[in-house]
């Protein structure tokens, strides 16, 4: 698909769109993230915060779909289950995650849905010096994200995974999925699978509200184990607060979106060298 380079003056009636859709979406951080890449790149096209509440997520992703200047979608909670079915072809990373968090409208006219949360964040675990292959994971939060997380980890090489959530089912569907995949070593998190872990990540949405209770206690951990969140906003979120008070190593969110970053322009087709001195 062709992207023109913007005009002098900004956006005009030939900027193309793109849009994240949360519920809530106050703290997505791609478009100040990604608004900058475009600009530096001159390419024509701006990214848009949505709020898409959850019992009009069809409306809002079918709407925007029909507007034929919008080129494609990123997605956050709670969506990245449900919006799956908006695509007509889904990646191998989406059967394999559950979820989505990126949709592209592709040149024959369909949607393509892909999945970049787990390829980002073991991209980001490696980048910071902390590569989960052959170490001992704890997964906390089996919903998108952590689905997503869970397939990346297991095709990392993890030694083992356990996987906790609130909701059985969830954990169920996640287990199943990726013991097809990698028997043995995906689990339902038992009692004492935190104290063992080597790395344990929260992919749950607690620390996104000020009052959010901890979705552990960085206090039954193992000395120097790697407490990770996907949280982006705020950065210091209260678990990684307590994890670094307890002496604990700890992994910030924004290193899952900036080695996504890269991959969202492969797959909307934006990519183009950078200008000199960008």
């Amino acid at each position: 698909m062709e992207h023109p380079e913007r005009a002098a003056s900004g956006i005009s009636g030939k900027t193309r769109l793109f849009a994240v859709l949360g519920d809530p979406v106050e703290q997505v951080r791609a478009p100040q993230m990604l608004n900058p890449v475009f600009t530096s790149l001159g390419i024509d096209a701006v990214l848009v915060p949505v709020h898409a509440p959850v019992g009009q997520l069809g409306e809002v992703v079918r709407g925007l779909q029909r507007s034929l200047n919008v080129d494609g979608l990123l997605v956050t909670v709670p969506h990245k289950d449900a919006v799956r079915r908006f695509a007509d072809v889904n990646s191998p990373a989406v059967e394999l995650a559950g979820s989505a968090n990126a949709l592209r409208r592709g040149e024959d006219g369909r949607w393509y849905g892909e999945n970049f949360d787990g390829a980002g964040f073991v991209a980001g675990l490696v980048g910071a010096g902390h590569p989960p292959t052959g170490r001992r994971v704890a997964l906390v939060g089996a919903g998108g994200a952590g689905g997503a997380i869970a397939a990346a980890l297991t095709t990392a090489g993890v030694a083992r995974l356990d996987v906790f959530d609130h909701d059985a089912a969830r954990v169920k569907s996640v287990v199943d999925r990726l013991s097809r995949y990698a028997p043995g070593r995906v689990a339902a998190g038992a009692e004492g699978a935190l104290g063992s872990a080597h790395i344990v990540v929260n992919a749950t949405p607690a620390g996104l509200r000020t009052g959010d209770p901890l979705p552990f206690d960085p206090a039954a951990l193992a000395d120097g184990t790697l407490v990770a969140d996907i949280i982006m906003t705020p950065r210091e979120t209260e678990l990684l607060k307590a994890a670094a008070a307890r002496g604990l190593p700890v992994h910030h969110g924004h290193h899952m979106l900036a080695h996504q970053l890269g991959m969202y322009l492969d797959f909307f087709g934006l990519s183009r060298p950078a200008p000199v001195g960008a």
